[in-house]
């Protein structure tokens, strides 16, 4: 019974990678979208439109995947749920204040070193873990070292200032730890695609607020920038969020994370294949070490059983 437990807590754990993988691949793409858009509307309106864009496609998401539930609610009943709601905005707050600030920085740094800064999260997050008092796995420490060296490499070699966006991506870094701590801890009994919903809508609403103070949007501007809204819109904020929320409910979150930071990587290849940049030879290591550090972190570890 305990080997087919184990078995199938290390297949839930395969999927929650897979799942994550998949939402980092997205992450990646959007990444030179977002550099794109900030070509023609500011970071507020960006994360109002591209928020609103995501609640306008989860809806019919949701409505279809409730044809198959059979608990006997409505569709409406299911988002009567106080919890969720509590739960959502508790996640949709430091979500907003992460994209912003991350947004935000682009203005004043280059992509590949916000790419680096972003991804501190994987040091923030067992940080946070220790004041939880989770012990990770004796690897993870190694594969944080070996991921913060790769990043390194892959985006900040040669980078010699530290600008003001530096330091708005570095506050975003805090506030994507902070949200992935939330959804380890408070999501996994909740609708994912819902709970997902109703975070972007809280960074949707937000955003807005702060797009109507500091900025003044055209809808030429936002025709502008369609592509890339609809891009980070409908698939990175509305199906890689939703990916994240499932995937993390079979895995510690500093291991998630880890996976999650893959996300510099593809960012990197799909620069490569969209824009014809070319990988540097310190890229390719910062490449081989990141891989390196979320397969270290992936290998389970045998404890010994008490006497």
């Amino acid at each position: 019974m305990l080997k087919y437990c184990s078995v199938m807590n290390m297949k839930k754990q395969l999927r929650g990678s897979a799942l994550l993988v998949l939402a980092t691949i997205i992450w990646g793409s959007a990444f030179v979208a977002q550099s794109v858009g900030m070509d023609h509307i500011g970071p507020f309106t960006f994360q109002a439109v591209r928020c609103f864009l995501a609640v306008i496609g989860l809806i019919p998401v949701i409505f279809i995947a409730d044809r198959f539930k059979k608990d006997g609610k409505t569709f409406w009943q299911r988002w009567a749920d106080k919890k969720l709601w509590k739960i959502g905005l508790l996640c949709g707050i430091p979500l907003f204040l992460a994209c912003n600030l991350q947004q935000a920085g682009l203005v004043d740094t280059d992509a590949g070193k916000s790419g680096f800064l972003t991804a501190m999260y994987i040091v923030i997050v067992p940080i946070i873990g220790i004041f939880l008092k989770r012990k990770p796995s004796i690897l993870v420490p190694v594969s944080v070292v070996l991921a913060v060296i790769g990043l390194y490499f892959l985006s900040c070699v040669g980078v010699t200032r530290i600008h003001i966006g530096d330091l708005l991506t570095l506050g975003c870094a805090f506030m994507f730890a902070i949200q992935i701590t939330f959804i380890d801890l408070y999501a996994s009994s909740l609708d994912a695609l819902r709970l997902n919903t109703i975070q972007a809508l809280v960074c949707s609403v937000f955003s807005c607020i702060l797009m109507l103070i500091f900025e003044k949007p055209t809808a030429a501007g936002i025709l502008g920038a369609a592509v890339p809204l609809a891009h980070t819109g409908f698939l990175s904020m509305g199906a890689a969020y939703a990916l994240q929320i499932i995937g993390q409910r079979h895995l510690e979150p500093t291991a998630a994370s880890l996976i999650m930071s893959l996300e510099s990587v593809f960012a990197v290849i799909f620069a490569m294949l969209i824009l014809g940049e070319t990988m540097t030879p310190w890229e390719t290591v910062g490449c081989i070490l990141v891989f390196a550090a979320v397969i270290l972190s992936q290998i389970p570890i045998k404890t010994k059983a008490n006497a």
